[in-house]
């Protein structure tokens, strides 16, 4: 008989837990102590900053988790101080640093550190790195640079392709009305990317300009200084607290906008657990399956038939990326996958087709390898597959669409795919990748100009990594940036991160959606691997996970007029809604690992259900195709309560 599993795999799909965080305050200066770093840096209840961390990456950009000792901190009523040492490590190198923290109530912050390599040290970046909220874009912003020079600029609006500030020694802010925030950066020169291209919420300040050559070696026994300090100037003058009141959703007007379409990866390697789980994909309900064929190694060729099996099993059109190699002939290297398309009777809704150095990341300006070009790839791609659309852009993140802008006259669709887990791998922080979405989008939209716009197939984890040599091993299911084995995947937390994605994409106006994949470690529908799944590993038939239902849920709107759903408090509450002839179907997620308490206001009529896939109905959702209907409970009022990562349908 399975024991059922604790609370914690329910939420996250693993028994890891995440590091604690304490509050710190000195007056009207807060702010979060979180494994050494310091989050939402406030003054008088403003966040200024959204972190101030202290980093260490090695030569893929994978980030070490600092092992830290000592760890001393005291607090007075109007001032508080930490300190500690912590050591990043692995098999072939060592650095120690000592860190020290102090805050006082007039606003001032400091945080310095003291780097000592314990043996000869390679790193991309080894320094401190500074968050600005995105919520500031637009706002001005004033730059003292490293030569005593100044500037006034601005947070960019439109996600900026490269680094809109460099040489930085001191940036300040409006952090609210006439309260004005500088942070000075001291031991190096600083630059600032808008982090959003990663959809990170935040503009990030890091130390060493990427001009400069990496990885680079500090040597062993070396002392390298930094600093950041933070002050407050002016007057302003918070308003009155009100009392805490439930998060609100508010129906509003049809939009006259139609639900999208969403589909699902179905990768070479998992063509044939997807076969054998056939019955489930058909409850999945996606719209189409994006198959890929790799031509520098012929990976995914052999697979075409299965492709063409669970397209047809499942009546889902097929969009079939395609990589060809560099320095090659495109025409050449499409040639032998069209014949191959054919004699297996494929039938293709569309093609995407990717030189492999776009699976690379690219500065911009950088040299990349003069062939295949764009031009000859869509020509030789339109004649490969006469009257099948033709999709460009990238089948990475939107990072490299941005540095590398896509020809819109060339093709009949744009796509990119985003990854929740680039830099921070925090639940806090995968949660917060959903308020860049917007901005994402827009971004798009003004640079391809109306053209057709799809999204995916896109996971909290990484299906590739363009910035280093290959994605993270994750067999021990810990939060790490850059795997695409995330154990949240299982959780009911993703569950409630697709509902946030998806709605962002529909209102936003992405024309088609596409997420994880079938089954694997980006999919809705279990299968056993080398990594552990906690709990499903024990169920002896078929199971699935939470986002399973979401996103069957979800795909039968396909079409459906979008109804405003606006959230009161959208960093927690996510809602999605459309309309079936009279009758509306409202989606919610609650996107916090605490309960939260709602109302739902502009919801009329009487005979309202509910469905709820949270930690009660875990075990249900994992092992019931139908669990959305078999959950349904009938609904009076407009108030209700979810359970942390909670997902629910009200009809």
């Amino acid at each position: 008989m399975t024991s059922g599993p604790s609370r914690v795999v329910k939420l996250c799909g693993t028994d890891a837990a995440e590091p604690p965080s304490r509050r710190l305050s000195a007056g009207k200066l807060t702010a979060e102590l979180e494994n050494g770093q310091l989050r939402y840096v406030k003054f008088n209840s403003v966040e200024a900053l959204r972190a101030i961390a202290f980093l260490v990456r090695d030569q893929n950009w994978g980030t070490y988790a600092p092992e830290i000792e000592d760890l001393a901190i005291k607090e007075s009523g109007d001032s508080f101080a930490v300190t500690y040492r912590a050591v990043c490590a692995d098999q072939r190198q060592r650095l120690a640093y000592a860190a020290r923290i102090t805050g006082a109530s007039d606003g001032s912050l400091a945080f310095d550190a003291v780097m000592t390599p314990e043996t000869d040290f390679v790193t991309n970046r080894a320094g401190f790195v500074v968050l600005h909220p995105a919520g500031l874009a637009g706002q001005e912003l004033k730059v003292r640079h490293v030569d005593g020079s100044e500037e006034v600029a601005r947070f960019p609006e439109r996600i900026s392709p490269s680094q809109p500030v460099f040489d930085i020694r001191a940036l300040a802010h409006e952090a609210a009305p006439a309260l004005w925030a500088t942070c000075l950066m001291e031991g190096d020169a600083f630059e600032m990317e808008d982090q959003r291209n990663w959809t990170d919420a935040s503009y990030k300040t890091y130390v060493r300009p990427l001009a400069l050559p990496w990885g680079y070696t500090l040597v062993n026994g070396s002392r390298h200084e930094q600093s950041v300090r933070l002050s407050f100037a002016g007057a302003f003058q918070p308003s009155r607290a009100r009392p805490a009141e439930p998060a609100t959703v508010r129906l509003g007007a049809d939009l006259g906008t139609a639900m999208p379409p969403l589909g699902v990866a179905l990768p070479a390697e998992e063509a044939r657990a997807t076969l054998a789980a056939l019955d489930s994909l058909r409850a999945l309900k996606p719209a189409f399956l994006v198959c890929n064929v790799d031509m520098r190694e012929g990976r995914g060729l052999d697979e075409l038939e299965a492709y063409r099996q669970a397209a047809e099993a499942v009546s889902a059109d097929v969009v079939l990326e395609i990589v060809v190699p560099d320095e090659e002939d495109a025409a050449a290297s499409l040639a032998p996958v069209a014949a191959a398309v054919q004699a297996a009777g494929l039938k293709l809704e569309s093609v995407v087709v990717s030189s492999a150095a776009d699976l690379k990341s690219w500065q911009p300006g950088a040299a990349r390898p003069e062939r295949p070009a764009v031009e000859e790839i869509c020509k030789a791609a339109r004649d490969a597959f006469f009257g099948v659309k033709l999709g460009g852009g990238m089948l990475s993140t939107f990072t490299e669409l941005n540095r590398k802008r896509p020809k819109p006259e060339l093709v009949d669709f744009v796509t990119h795919t985003t990854c929740s887990i680039v830099h921070a791998a925090d639940d806090r922080s995968v949660m917060e990748t959903l308020e860049t979405l917007p901005a994402i989008i827009a971004s798009t939209n003004a640079m391809i100009g109306g053209a057709f716009y799809r999204i995916g197939p896109s996971a909290i984890a990484a299906r590739s990594n363009p910035y280093g040599k290959g994605v993270v091993d994750n067999a021990s299911n810990q939060r790490v940036c850059l795997t695409d084995c995330d154990p949240r995947q299982r959780g009911l937390f993703n569950a409630a991160w697709i509902l946030g994605h998806v709605a962002a994409c529909a209102y936003g106006g992405a024309d088609s959606v596409a997420l994880g994949a079938t089954t694997g470690p980006l999919g809705f529908i279990h299968r056993r691997a080398k990594a552990a799944a906690p709990y499903f590993d024990l169920l002896d038939g078929p199971a699935v996970y939470p986002a399973f239902h979401l996103f069957a849920g979800l795909s039968a709107g396909r079409g459906r007029r979008m109804i405003e759903a606006h959230s009161s408090e959208p960093g927690r509450l996510a809602a999605l809604a459309w309309c079936d002839g009279e009758r509306v179907v409202l989606w919610l997620a609650n996107l916090t690992a605490e309960p939260l308490a709602l109302r739902i206001k502009g919801l009329a009529g009487e005979g309202r259900s509910v469905s709820v896939v949270d930690a009660a109905a875990f075990e249900t959702a994992a092992t019931k195709l139908d669990a959305l209907d078999s959950l349904r409970l009938p609904i009076d009022g407009a108030d209700l309560v979810l359970d942390a990562y909670g997902v629910a349908r009200i009809d």
